[in-house]
């Protein structure tokens, strides 16, 4: 028979046992709430009252790619490896691959000591042992709180994997970002570069900042006082990459173009040259070479006035290059055809006292419009330009781009002029059937010609493609629509004039390509001695033209800053012949199937 006696003990065991279960209960339960219902919460109270580390998560910028996916530009990370000198100096206990410290024999734990551990990373890095050694000591010397110092400066990722094998808790990493630009000077002048500090200071690469430009992010965690990781803390906001730039350059005809256009400058001793293709149908820019360059790999080893591109920042007389633009104009406005004849002297005075000289003597002829452009008689062309009015002529150059950006926004770009036709004195009114009087820029030649070829209408120039930001979104830039500048029988008369200027000029010899049709002109502009009045014996030498003329495909412009040792346009004749030849050749392109046909040159 149970007693009272008995049963007491046996309840208080129970009661006991219970109120230690209550407590066990209570304790898993606030430990489930603490470590997964609102581990987020409470990581995010810690964080509130300081208890953080952050880590900045650097994005990587983004890539420059040709028009045909190729690497013009790269972003790679290192590594800036950090200490903490006061940890260090304490060492570190060994610990097991599940974060438990290892311990000896006397169960106490097996320390590591800064020397030791100097010496596993002086392996990796390189460096001397005691010169790591001596990076936390010194630094605790000066100051025995010290929490930061580097102990190098841009290791790869090779190394910093190898560091971060290590596990050890007072060593952090730093990534920074690193440039690369795996084929060096090719369109360096049109990639630009970055600064140390990895922001962009010139060319595609400052300009289409907004494609390029990573987003940061960062890592929130806690961490002990031994400097390890509190597991379940950390709170990442991941960083986001830069887009892919592509670009409409191609880069293996860009690189045979800089090559010749560096040959080219030196064997006719010109201050500067360059050479621009242009896609007929599209307007893209798919060569833009020039000499000097820069290799955005090291921008510091070329002169400050090399590190940009020249062919988009400085502007030009056009000279007789413009020339087809008069004889459209006059097509268009005052009925004159291709045989439309004007008594031509070598010299001409005109009624408001203007003079105007050919470049050569030569007795009278009676040049037809055709024959004005083989001979580039400024005689001839101003005759046929005294037939508008000058507003009207005026509304043609700027429908040709003269006065007018080139629309590739480009930093530094010139502005060129074009005074209004009401400003124009005597002389101007002639000059501006020639080419003088006005500025260009080579983009805006090239774009003229691509307008003839394709019909009469203009496609807006452009150097991108498109960007792909990180989330696969394909974003191509805003151009111009393009405008129709002159009619399309207009354009065809024009194109086979120019077609005869290389069949029937100068040129025939010099830049025939056989089984290839190709028109063009040169051009000698005067340069500016910035008194007001002009360079003697130095002239700004072009030769523009397009290819197959039957079907153009491509727009070929070479051009010469001051040349010494072939001082006029005949001086791009070998670069113009040579660079065109490499177009046709690189897009097979087919040859013509036909030959020029002839228009007489008098009357």
């Amino acid at each position: 028979m149970t007693t009272r006696a008995t049963r007491s003990p046996r309840r208080r065991t129970v009661v006991a046992l219970a109120v230690v279960l209550a407590v066990l209960v209570a304790f898993v339960v606030r430990l489930v709430d603490i470590q997964i219902v609102n581990a987020s919460q409470h990581v995010q109270d810690a964080f509130s009252k300081g208890m953080q580390t952050t880590s900045t998560l650097e994005g990587t910028r983004g890539s420059i790619v040709d028009a045909n996916g190729s690497p013009l530009a790269t972003s790679m990370l290192r590594y800036n490896v950090t200490v903490d000198p006061m940890l260090a100096e304490k060492g570190m206990s060994l610990r097991d691959e599940n974060g438990a410290v290892v311990k000896n024999d006397a169960r106490e734990p097996v320390m590591v000591t800064w020397p030791e551990i100097a010496g596993e990373i002086a392996e990796v890095t390189g460096q001397d042992a005691d010169e790591v050694r001596a990076i936390a000591d010194d630094a605790i010397a000066k100051d025995p709180n010290n929490r930061y110092q580097v102990i190098k400066r841009l290791v790869s990722t090779a190394e910093f994997r190898k560091l971060a094998d290590l596990e050890i808790p007072f060593i952090r990493f730093e990534p920074v970002a690193s440039r690369s630009y795996p084929d060096g000077a090719v369109a360096g002048n049109i990639l630009g570069f970055v600064g140390s500090d990895g922001k962009p200071l010139e060319g595609v690469e400052k300009l289409q900042d907004s494609c390029l430009e990573p987003t940061d992010g960062n890592i929130r965690y806690q961490r002990g006082a031994n400097g390890v990781t509190i597991p379940g803390t950390a709170v990442e906001k991941p960083a986001v990459n830069g887009g892919t730039l592509k670009l409409t350059i191609d880069s293996d005809l860009q690189w045979y173009m800089q090559q010749l256009i560096a040959e080219e400058t030196d064997r006719y001793q010109a201050d500067w040259g360059g050479v621009l293709v242009m896609e007929v149908a599209t307007g893209k820019i798919r060569a833009l070479a020039e000499t000097k360059t820069v290799d955005p790999n090291d921008p510091g080893a070329s002169e400050p006035q090399d590190r940009g591109s020249r062919l988009l920042r400085f502007s030009f007389e056009p000279g007789s290059t413009f020339k087809p633009v008069t004889a459209a104009t006059a097509i268009e406005q005052a009925g004159v055809t291709p045989g439309t004849t004007v008594n031509v002297p070598d010299r001409m005075v005109f009624d408001n006292g203007a003079v105007v000289n050919d470049s050569e003597k030569h007795s009278t002829e009676n040049l037809t419009l055709n024959g004005g452009l083989v001979t580039s008689s400024n005689v001839a062309m101003s005759q046929f330009g005294a037939m508008v009015a000058p507003e009207t002529r005026y509304d043609y150059l700027k429908k040709f781009g003269a006065g007018q950006a080139s629309g590739l926004d480009w930093s530094g770009e010139p502005k060129t002029t074009l005074s209004p036709a009401d400003t124009w004195d005597n002389q101007t009114k002639y000059a501006t059937t020639f080419g003088q009087a006005f500025t260009v820029t080579a983009v805006q030649v090239a774009s003229a010609y691509q307008t003839f070829a394709n019909g009469g209408v203009r496609m807006p120039a452009s150097l991108v493609e498109s960007c792909t930001k990180a989330d696969g979104e394909v974003i191509k830039p805003k151009l111009a629509a393009p405008e129709r500048v002159v009619k399309e029988e207009t354009a065809k008369e024009v194109s086979l004039m120019l077609e005869n200027v290389f069949a029937q000029g100068t040129l025939a010899d010099d830049v025939a390509l056989p089984g290839y049709r190709m028109g063009g002109k040169t051009g000698t502009a005067q340069i500016s001695d910035g008194k007001g009045g002009y360079k003697k014996n130095l002239y700004f030498t072009s030769l523009v033209g397009f290819a197959p003329a039957e079907d153009p495909q491509y727009v070929v412009l070479t051009v010469f800053d001051e040349p010494k040792k072939q001082r006029m346009s005949s001086a791009n004749r070998s670069v113009f012949k040579k660079a065109m030849a490499q177009v046709l050749t690189h897009y097979r392109v087919m040859p013509s199937g036909s030959e020029t046909p002839l228009l007489p040159v008098t009357g």
